[in-house]
């Protein structure tokens, strides 16, 4: 967790992340299921004040799919300006060092 602290501090230092407000988070939200990591993500979100771009993926095909193209095996997905910071664990670790 350290390192991963480290690597994202350095990172918005480079991309200069920590005046961005607004987000996109990719979630699931099923018929029958909605992911609580996609619930946490967007909850931490917003306690953090930012705007969020919230893409709601409504079928298990619209998930799969969107899993293909970024090359990531779960969901939730939130990124912050042009970069993909990654799902909720990793979140909190970027807004715990912001």
């Amino acid at each position: 967790m350290r390192a991963l602290r480290r690597f994202l501090s350095t990172f918005r230092e480079r991309t200069n992340m920590a005046d961005q407000r607004s987000a996109v988070l990719y979630r699931m939200v099923l018929p029958d299921h909605t992911c609580p990591f996609g619930v946490r993500a967007k909850a931490m979100l917003e306690e953090n004040g930012f705007d969020i771009d919230d893409r709601i993926l409504r079928s298990r095909e619209e998930v799969d799919a969107f899993k293909e193209e970024q090359g990531v095996d779960t969901t939730p997905i939130v990124f912050i300006g042009d970069a993909r910071i990654g799902g909720s664990e990793e979140l909190q670790a970027y807004l715990s060092d912001a």
